[in-house]
């Protein structure tokens, strides 16, 4: 299976995810970092991606291959992380037949009404062990 984690800015998140998905699957599946920028990829790298690539082009292509799609709510939203994530990458990421997974962060003024706040170690726990684990169980 090809997983696609997206991240941008400093890469936090989508370390954080790839560094535990690592830990559960090993090298069961392939994760693929994808970064708005380099220093993002750069981090999912080192917390042990398979492969990376940075920007709108990688994201674009990559995005549309995928099995799987992890990262913040904010890869959906055109001009979110400062305006690292574009309108164009948003709607591919969208668009794309994969299921996406999504984290309720985001510094954007958006707010989801009806969830409960949680701290990023507890919401990256949810997605590996189990909404990933029940997609995966189901393919």
């Amino acid at each position: 299976m090809r997983i696609c984690v997206i991240d941008g800015q400093g890469g936090g998140i989508g370390a954080a995810l790839i560094k535990r998905l690592k830990e559960v699957y090993q090298e069961e599946h392939e994760i693929i970092a994808l970064g708005t920028n380099a220093v993002a990829t750069a981090q999912m790298m080192k917390a042990r991606a398979n492969r990376g690539a940075s920007g709108e082009n990688a994201i674009l292509r990559t995005v549309a291959t995928a099995d799987v799609i992890l990262g913040p709510l904010s890869i959906v939203l055109a001009h979110s992380m400062m305006g690292e994530l574009t309108p164009r990458m948003a709607e591919a990421i969208a668009a794309a037949r994969a299921p996406k997974i999504l984290l309720p962060l985001t510094q954007e003024p958006v707010e989801i009404v009806g969830l409960v706040p949680e701290p990023l170690p507890h919401l990256v726990e949810k997605i590996v062990s189990q909404r990933l684990k029940e997609l995966l169980s189901h393919v």
